[in-house]
């Protein structure tokens, strides 16, 4: 039955409201400890993956850098002789020399899934798709395929590369054997397998800034470019952060191009050696593990400083909007 006096009614319905809200406010929720341990149930299986297969050999690793391992199985303590090795071995420095060329020419994929992104965010552009796969194609290409491939075009005797540059001309190049240009030929290898996984990267986070920017620098004449440089780039500053640190640790790391495209007798092959290619000769071919787990502790403890100098210079140029 309807109340005559609406507002008492009101009041009453307001009232009921506020104690059945009081009432659920009340409710006893579960133990707090129980909801901890269902909490460390659903981490653990990550927790036991990662403790298992990154801290412990981790930990190992640096065990192992002071000791020296003999011929048929065993290690003996050594101290630091194995870091004293690593710091006065000059094929160390000129592996970390290749090392870091090959890190800022993979920074190069960069700019290029940069600019790649913005040309596929256009509206109206067809076919987005289709490109996008092809670009991302190469990354997930088995590393053996794309530098068998990669040989191929850059043979000096019959290579693609080489035929396309005699018709303008030019002379022909073994370009993985010389090595001036064997690092380089390398280095443009791997820009090309990995700018399409950069390029999906780049791609979102373009869409994730809002449409009103653009629409209102429109409406204020600004241009494509103009546009791209005030709104695209900052904005997308998060993302290029990200992108950069991912960059940077795997190009530190770079071995499988260079295992499959150098062969043993390439006369390149000293002057395109990276830290992990030279750890992988001493620890499976030289026998000296003790030496090879030294510089790949101090590889972690490059990467590392290096991850922590950009995220200290991040504050000056990532714009979190």
């Amino acid at each position: 039955m309807m109340s005559v006096f609406p507002s008492t009614a009101a009041a009453k319905a307001t009232g009921c409201g506020k104690r059945a809200a009081g009432a659920a406010s009340d409710a006893p929720g579960p133990p707090k400890s129980r909801s901890q341990r269902v909490a460390y149930l659903f981490i653990a299986p990550l927790g036991i993956g990662f403790a298992a297969f990154y801290f412990w050999p981790l930990l190992q690793t640096f065990f192992y850098s002071f000791t020296e391992f003999g011929a048929f199985g065993g290690n003996t303590w050594v101290g630091t002789d194995n870091y004293v090795r690593v710091l006065k071995d000059v094929t160390v420095w000129q592996a970390l020399g290749n090392t870091l060329i090959y890190c800022a020419i993979g920074l190069l994929a960069l700019p290029l899934a940069i600019g790649v992104a913005a040309l596929l965010n256009r509206r109206g552009l067809r076919g987005v798709p289709v490109y996008r796969a092809l670009y991302f194609i190469p990354f997930v290409t088995l590393p053996v395929a794309v530098g068998l491939v990669w040989n191929w075009l850059y043979n000096g005797d019959y290579g693609l590369i080489n035929e396309v540059l005699e018709w303008f001309g030019a002379d022909r190049r073994y370009w993985v054997s010389d090595p001036s240009t064997a690092v380089y030929a390398i280095g443009t290898v791997m820009v090309w397998s990995t700018t399409g996984y950069y390029l999906i990267i780049f791609m979102a986070g373009i869409k994730g800034i809002p449409q009103d920017y653009y629409e209102a620098a429109e409406l204020d004449g600004a241009g494509p470019l103009r546009r791209f440089f005030t709104i695209t780039l900052p904005l997308l500053s998060p993302t290029i952060f990200f992108a950069s640190i991912i960059c940077m640790i795997n190009s530190l790391q770079t071995f499988d191009l260079i295992y499959i495209m150098m062969a043993e007798k390439n006369p390149a092959i000293g002057d395109t050696q990276s830290v992990v290619s030279l750890f992988y000769k001493w620890a499976f071919i030289e026998n000296a593990q003790g030496a090879a787990a030294a510089l790949a502790f101090l590889l972690m403890l490059i990467i590392a400083a290096l991850t922590l100098v950009q995220f200290r210079l991040q504050k000056r140029w990532v714009h979190y909007a």
